[in-house]
């Protein structure tokens, strides 16, 4: 038996027994070895808003209204407003942003914000091809007062650079979005509820952080993408995702989960009908409640845990207050990405050697996760 093959076979059934112990063992630390320190807790409190309803649109606008002192306050003297949908996928609406969770968006802009407004995505594809099959054109003419503007950000091709490890914990510079940094926008992180075949939720955290690194413009030979910086190796992931989120823009998370995905996520699941919106002007705060609807431990999403860590954000659920609809109420055991046992693995020690989940295709061969 190859050398390969024998560490795999040792990494799935370690991780085996820690999926099955994690009820029985107490949840590990940060950090490890001889250093005992916990990082600073954030004292601040977050309100995350849960509406439920059978209508996506309003969903969303009623959980954006539940917040609007947080957002009003924060939104003030902001020059323009950005909503980031999520376009991991171009054709298929079960895994991307739907137009109607952005009206959600816009009609609470329109009588709280004067614009302007621009809808800004780098998709791992063609994002002008997702523009137009998910019908984000219509959007221009419906909310003329808001000078709605749609933008490709690898074609607006802005940016500024982060430090990230490789596949061989070296420092790489990725080139990030400018806009998404930007200290005079207000962000909006239109997220969906998906599971994910590396990090294990993708949610509103994982919307932007992913969303930020550019591709090559359209016109532009030959290919490249700095999306795949982040594929190079399970633990490298969650913490490139961490020191991207730090230099991102932070305005308001809105996750839809009118319909979230299941299992195969976040391109090929399937439908779950959890029929909900959640909204928070807290990033961390939202995507930990987000993953408690899902049934997900929020203590499995290493990025979520380390955002919270740094002071991005709320993760103690102690100092997080939910308003409307209870998790309790609302709450679906989402099935997970069969790989699930081996995304656990950034939990544990370094036993194995390092591998990596997700995007391992070449360029050509398909979008990122």
């Amino acid at each position: 038996m190859q050398r390969r093959t024998l560490f795999q076979l040792a990494a799935a059934a370690a991780a085996s027994r820690q999926v099955a112990g994690q009820q029985r063992t107490s949840r590990p630390r940060l950090g490890s070895g001889s250093n005992s320190e916990s990082f600073p807790a954030l004292d601040r409190r977050s309100t995350v808003a849960i509406q439920p309803g059978g209508d996506r649109r309003k969903n969303v606008y009623a959980a954006l209204k539940a917040i609007d002192a947080d957002l009003q306050a924060k939104m003030k003297g902001r020059r323009y407003a950005v909503i980031k949908p999520n376009f991991v996928n171009t054709v298929n609406q079960l895994a991307a942003s739907h137009v109607d969770a952005i009206r959600g968006i816009l009609d609470y802009l329109a009588e709280s914000f004067p614009g302007p407004v621009v809808i800004a995505e780098s998709s791992a594809g063609d994002t002008r091809e997702a523009f137009a099959n998910f019908r984000y054109g219509a959007l221009a003419n419906e909310y003329r007062r808001q000078q709605l503007k749609l933008i490709d950000l690898n074609d607006e091709a802005q940016f500024e650079r982060v430090a990230l490890l490789d596949a061989d914990l070296h420092i790489v510079p990725c080139r990030i979005a400018a806009r998404l940094a930007d200290p005079q926008a207000f962000i909006f992180s239109a997220g969906v509820l998906k599971t994910h075949n590396t990090v294990i939720a993708s949610l509103g955290i994982k919307n932007m952080v992913l969303g930020a690194p550019l591709h090559q413009p359209n016109s532009e030979r030959p290919h490249w993408n700095e999306k795949r910086k982040f594929h190079v190796g399970l633990r490298q992931t969650h913490y490139n995702m961490m020191v991207t989120a730090q230099r991102l823009n932070w305005g308001a998370t809105v996750i839809d989960g009118y319909e979230g995905m299941e299992g195969n996520g976040p391109n090929s699941g399937t439908p779950v009908a959890s029929r909900i919106a959640l909204a928070s002007t807290d990033c961390v705060a939202a995507d930990r409640v987000a993953a408690e609807t899902m049934g997900i431990d929020p203590e499995w999403l290493g990025y979520v845990k380390y955002c919270g860590a740094i002071g991005l954000g709320q993760f103690d659920a102690s100092k997080i207050e939910v308003i409307g609809a209870r998790v309790a109420d609302v709450k679906k055991q989402y099935r997970m990405h069969p790989d699930i046992e081996l995304e656990l693995h950034w939990r544990g020690p370094l036993t194995e050697l390092p591998f990596n989940l997700g995007w391992t295709r070449p360029l050509s061969g398909g979008h990122s996760a």
